[in-house]
């Protein structure tokens, strides 16, 4: 119907406003798709990378764009009653410019001095070319400022300093990739959320002796559109729905008591029912409560228990972040395990994997999982240890020693460089047992030792480590739940105020057997290019020794009134 009516109106006789206006109708149905994002990024890529080539000395030999667009609902509530419920949306945009060569570039580090020029500028919301190009251009005149004279820098020093032990070169080339496959869009309900926190906070109420407590709940979608000037253009993304219940309180001798757990999900119907939620809430209040009641710990060292959530955590701590490809380069690192391909780091029948491939274990979402690294690197399975030696490190694009490209571990929270971070770990044993065996392995290595006691290590929060010169290799680890396991037969008791403690290659050899299951840790773990989402697998472990020490007593008053009654 429409050709006709345009071909009756063309015949007849017009004046210069009736084709005019002819003219304009076709032109509006024949006009092309508005631009996509990649589009736009990689035309704007290929406009600077082009440009500054041509015009600017140093010249570049490497561009990237990589934008993260993040949409996020919160909601927290205390006490039964909602304290925040909030949405939010932001896209950023990282620019990476390399000048020099790839055998030595502006991001090459001396003596732990390393580049950064990455600042998360915002973009706008909207596939808007002309807002987007401009950003682009401000960026990239910025961030090759900042390159060139960083290089220069660099090239002086390189003439000032004693030679490098690493001459590897600072960057690796890569297989051009494409790829776009957006993460899928879950509806959910703040408002419904909202409720259910409502209800689970609530149980706080009963407990007078909890000072603070909190039921939060977050959802984050995230897309993340990588260009390079090699030809890369991918688009990916994740989804994020985490449920986390915290409650604090003071022991009557001032010391500050924490309990935290999370549950996180790719998919919000991952999540646990709401009446695990429930029982999960109610299980940690009353370990609150009973922590105000238990004794402190007391220095010591001897044969422990590690469930596979607080293994997972000491896996990640004291092995993962040393095997870090960049640690090696860095002569400001201790290196633990620079020299040690091919050795002996784990007992034999242990080994270590990090896959970031892999979405799930048992059931449980890891969120260490993703297609492409920030480097535009697809993801691969690594084997690190097998049957306890070290065959390779974890690799962003900067080669490391005989290992001259990435395996896919280049990462970063936005604002940051990529360095090489660790994804899914999981730990394997051959030398396997039950919960129940490994229980009498401990009693038995107590009795040994004539500790009067071993330790059983449920629940950790967290943990930090020491991989640099200047201070010492070391580690801690921060556990939640610790049991004093009786060599005599009594009953297990809870004891407060702990940190693991050691130093990581004495630690290791210590392992002596380990459970015939796996739990998982998903976190967030902060390193040099921010924090990035992952996970950590772990059968429980035995070790024959470990060492805990008093945690730091702030002595902290307690409140002087006592907390309102609950109408």
């Amino acid at each position: 119907m429409l050709s006709k009516k345009l071909a009756a109106i063309t015949v007849a006789p017009l004046s210069l406003g009736m084709a005019a206006l002819v003219l304009c109708v076709t032109a509006r149905a024949v006009t092309a798709p508005a631009p996509t994002l990649i589009g736009i990024l990689q035309a704007e890529l290929n406009r600077e990378f082009t440009g500054l080539k041509a015009k600017a000395d140093p010249a570049p030999y490497y561009m990237a764009y990589e934008v993260t667009d993040q949409e996020t609902g919160t909601a927290t509530a205390s006490l039964g009653a909602i304290t925040l419920s909030q949405r939010s949306r932001a896209r950023v945009v990282d620019t990476t410019i390399r000048v020099g060569s790839p055998q030595f570039d502006n991001y090459h580090s001396f003596r732990g001095d390393t580049g950064r020029f990455t600042a998360a500028t915002l973009l706008s919301l909207d596939d808007n070319p002309d807002q987007i190009r401009q950003t682009l251009w401000a960026e990239s005149n910025r961030v090759y400022k900042l390159a060139a004279q960083r290089f220069l820098q660099l090239k002086t020093n390189q003439q000032l300093l004693v030679d490098e032990k690493d001459v590897a070169p600072d960057f690796s080339p890569a297989t051009p990739e494409t790829y776009a496959q957006l993460p899928e869009s879950y509806a959910y309900g703040l408002n419904d959320w909202s409720q259910k926190l409502r209800g689970w906070s609530s149980e706080f109420n009963k407990h007078p002796g909890i000072l603070d407590s909190a039921v939060n709940f977050q959802a984050k979608h995230e897309v993340r559109t990588f260009v390079n000037t090699e030809g890369t253009a991918i688009q990916r993304g994740d989804n994020l729905f985490r449920l986390e219940i915290m409650a604090s309180t003071l022991a009557a001798d001032g010391m500050p008591l924490q309990l935290l757990t999370t549950m996180e999900a790719s998919d919000p119907a991952h999540l646990p029912a709401a009446g695990l939620v429930d029982a999960k809430v109610r299980d940690l209040a009353g370990k609150m409560d009973a922590l105000l009641n238990a004794p402190p710990a007391e220095p010591i060292v001897c044969p422990a228990i590690l469930s596979g959530r607080a293994s997972a955590v000491f896996f990640h701590e004291i092995f993962g972040h040393r095997i870090e490809g960049h640690r090696q380069k860095d002569e400001a690192e201790g290196q633990t395990f620079t020299k040690m391909i091919g050795q002996k780091v784990l007992p034999d029948f242990i080994s270590v994997n990090f896959d970031p491939t892999r979405r799930t274990y048992n059931g449980s979402d890891l969120i260490g999982y993703y297609e492409y690294d920030d480097e535009g690197v697809k993801a691969r399975p690594v084997a690190v240890v097998q049957n306890g030696i070290l065959k390779t490190f974890l690799l962003s694009r900067s080669p490391v020693g005989q290992f001259k490209n990435s395996n896919g571990h280049g990462r970063r929270q936005p604002g940051f460089e990529a360095e090489s971070r660790q994804s899914n770990l999981i730990v394997e044993s051959s030398r396997q047992v039950s919960d129940a065996d490994l229980r009498q392995q401990l009693i038995a290595e107590a009795k040994r030792q004539g500790k009067p006691y071993g330790l059983y290590f449920e629940e950790v929060s967290s943990g930090y480590t020491t991989t640099r010169r200047e201070g010492l290799q070391a580690f801690t680890v921060v556990p939640l739940i610790v049991y004093r396991v009786y060599a005599d037969g009594r009953p297990d008791e809870l004891i407060r105020g702990v940190d693991i403690v050691g130093t990581p290659l004495a630690s290791f050899q210590k392992i002596l057997a380990t459970s015939d299951h796996s739990e998982v840790f998903n976190g967030y773990c902060g390193a040099e290019s921010g924090s990035v989402p992952v996970s950590a697998v772990s059968p429980a472990i035995l070790v024959s020794e470990i060492e805990i020490q008093k945690k730091q007593n702030a002595q902290q008053r307690q409140p002087l009134l006592p907390r309102p009654e609950v109408n």
